[in-house]
C-alpha cells in the first residue's frame, strides 16, 4: 500500500500542475477578453477584479475544461495517497506540483523565469521533501465524531471567507485567495484521511459522516477561488501560496490530532523543512507577482503598474534611443483593432500645412479675378 500511496501523490502532483497551467490559460484568456471590451461589459467589479460573469465565462473556456479533468485525476491521486500515506509524506509530494507548473508555464504562458524565481522554487520543494523524509511512516484514521463536526464547521467559515476575499479585495485578492484554496485543499486530505465507510464501503455511513460533506464544500469552493486568483495574479506566486497551505495545514493537524509525528532525533528537520517552505513561498509570490500577465504580450514600459519592470534589463538598445521605430507588438495590434489610435493615423504637419495655403492661395486669387 505503501508505493501504491507514493505512486498515486506523484501521479496527483503531475495532474495537479499540467490543471494550473491550463486553468491559467483559460483564466486570463477571459480576463484579457473583458479588459478590451471594458467596464460596459460587466465584466470587472468595483475593486478591480474579475466579475462574477467572468469567472462563470472561464468554466467554457477549452483549456479550463480541459484543465479540469486533469482536476479529477489529480483529486483520485491525492485521496489514494492521504489515505495510505502520512499526510506529511503525501501531501509534500503532491506539492512537486510547483515544479511542474513553472516548467509548463514557460512554454505556454510566455512566462519567464529568473534565477531567483528557481531558487526560491526549489527551496520550496526541497523544504517540503525535507518535511516528508522527517514523517514517521504511519497512518491512523480518528473515529471521533466531534473531529468530524469540527472539521466541517471551520472549512464552512474557511469557505465564506475566501469567497468574500477574493471579490472584496479586487486585484490585490490573488495570493489570499490562493492561501485559502490550498487551505481547502488541505481540508479535503484531511477529511478523505478520516473518512467513515470507504474499508469497508457503506455508502450510507459514507454519506452521513460530516467528512464527506466537508470534501464537496472544499473541493467546490477552493476550485472556484483558486480560479478567480488565476484571474487576478500570476500563475507561479497563486501556487506557491497554494502548496503551502495545502501541504503544511494538513501536516499541522496531522501532528496535533491523527499521531502523526516526526521520527526519532528528526524534530528539527520537520521545523526546518517548515519554515523554508514557507520562506520560499512568500519569495515564489512576491517575485512571481511583478512579472508581466501571461497573456503572451509584451512587457510593460518603464513606469508601468507591475512591480520590478521600471529598472528591469533589456536585451538590447532601447530602439527609442536607435531612432528606430518602435517594434509591433501583439497589444499594439489590438490597440489597433479596438480603434486606439497609431502612428500612422496622424498626417504629416508640414504636408497639412503646405495644403492650407495652398487652398488659401487658391480662395484669395479667386476674389481678385
Amino acid at each position: 500500500m505503501f508505493v501504491i500511496g507514493v505512486i498515486a501523490a506523484c501521479l496527483a502532483a503531475v495532474a495537479y500542475g499540467m490543471s494550473t497551467v491550463l486553468r491559467a490559460l483559460g483564466a486570463r484568456r477571459v480576463a484579457q477578453e473583458a479588459r478590451e471590451e471594458g467596464n460596459e461589459a460587466g465584466q470587472t467589479n468595483a475593486s478591480g477584479g474579475p466579475s462574477l460573469q467572468s469567472t462563470m465565462s472561464t468554466f467554457v473556456d477549452p483549456s479550463f475544461i480541459l484543465g479540469t479533468m486533469m482536476v479529477v485525476i489529480g483529486f483520485a491521486g491525492g485521496a489514494v495517497a492521504a489515505r495510505y500515506l502520512p499526510l506529511f509524506l503525501s501531501q509534500t509530494i503532491v506539492s512537486a506540483n510547483l515544479v511542474v507548473t513553472a516548467l509548463l508555464s514557460t512554454i505556454m504562458l510566455n512566462i519567464a523565469l529568473h534565477t531567483r524565481d528557481w531558487i526560491a522554487i526549489w527551496l520550496v520543494v526541497m523544504s517540503l521533501c525535507m518535511l516528508g523524509f522527517s514523517s514517521s511512516p504511519h497512518t491512523q484514521t480518528s473515529d471521533s465524531d466531534r473531529f468530524h463536526w469540527v472539521l466541517f464547521i471551520a472549512t464552512a467559515a474557511l469557505c465564506v471567507a475566501a469567497l468574500a476575499g477574493v471579490y472584496k479585495m479586487g486585484k490585490h485578492g490573488a495570493i489570499f485567495g490562493g492561501a485559502c484554496a490550498g487551505l481547502l485543499f488541505g481540508m479535503i486530505a484531511i477529511a478523505v484521511r478520516v473518512l467513515h465507510g470507504v474499508d469497508p464501503f457503506d455508502p450510507v455511513t459514507l454519506l452521513e459522516d460530516p467528512a464527506a460533506w466537508t470534501i464537496a464544500i472544499a473541493g467546490a469552493t477552493g476550485f472556484f477561488v483558486q480560479t478567480v486568483a488565476l484571474q487576478l495574479g500570476a500563475v507561479n506566486g497563486v501556487t506557491a501560496v497554494l502548496v503551502v497551505g495545502e501541504t503544511a495545514g494538513p501536516s499541522l493537524v496531522g501532528v496535533l490530532f491523527l499521531d502523526d509525528n516526526a521520527k526519532a532525533g528528526l524534530g528539527g528537520l520537520a521545523i526546518a523543512g517548515f519554515v523554508g517552505a514557507f520562506i520560499g513561498a512568500v519569495l515564489v509570490a512576491w517575485y512571481g507577482s511583478g512579472d508581466p500577465d501571461h497573456f503572451g504580450e509584451a512587457p510593460p514600459m518603464k513606469g508601468g503598474w507591475r512591480r520590478g519592470r521600471e529598472d528591469a534589463p533589456t536585451d538590447g538598445p532601447d530602439p527609442a534611443d536607435a531612432g528606430d521605430p518602435a517594434p509591433v507588438t501583439e497589444g499594439h495590434a489590438r490597440d489597433a483593432r479596438a480603434g486606439a489610435p497609431t502612428e500612422d493615423d496622424y498626417p504629416d504637419v508640414d504636408k497639412v500645412l503646405g495644403d492650407l495655403r495652398s487652398w488659401l492661395d487658391t480662395r484669395t486669387g479667386d476674389r481678385r479675378d
